[in-house]
């Protein structure tokens, strides 16, 4: 089993699967929540609390992708205001098969759901840890 550590990593693993691999990326922003308190609003401020938004999801090949800069660049050219992306993956060629398993991952941002199940970037492709 190879251990991803960084992005490259990932796409390594994702290549040397034996079946077909398609990535899906759900990038976020970090907001406040509608009915926040005065306190829930400092701490954001300070770059604390907060809640993840989902903004931009896509499916990819591994074949698609180059590196996490370009990753980054398309993105940016469909909305800059992302902060973090999750990264799943699933056994299909197919962008078909990804609109399932995309939106359950939507889903579990979007809800406060467990999403250490998933890989997750900051903007510069540095790896984080959910705890």
């Amino acid at each position: 089993m190879t251990a991803i550590t960084d992005f490259a990593s990932l796409l390594a693993a994702a290549r040397a699967q034996p079946t077909p691999q398609r990535l899906l990326f759900a990038f976020c922003q970090r907001r406040l929540h509608d009915d926040h308190s005065a306190q829930e609003a400092e701490r954001f401020a300070a770059g604390e609390g907060g809640i993840l938004q989902p903004i931009l999801c896509v499916d990819k090949t591994p074949a698609e992708l180059g590196d996490f800069a370009q990753l980054a660049q398309d993105a940016d050219a469909l909305d800059a205001r992302w902060q973090l992306v999750f990264v799943a993956a699933i056994d299909s060629s197919s962008s078909a098969d990804a609109d399932g398993p995309l939106k359950r991952m939507v889903q579990t941002i979007q809800t406060g759901g467990d999403v250490a199940r998933y890989l997750a970037f900051n903007r510069d492709g540095a790896l984080l840890q959910f705890l």
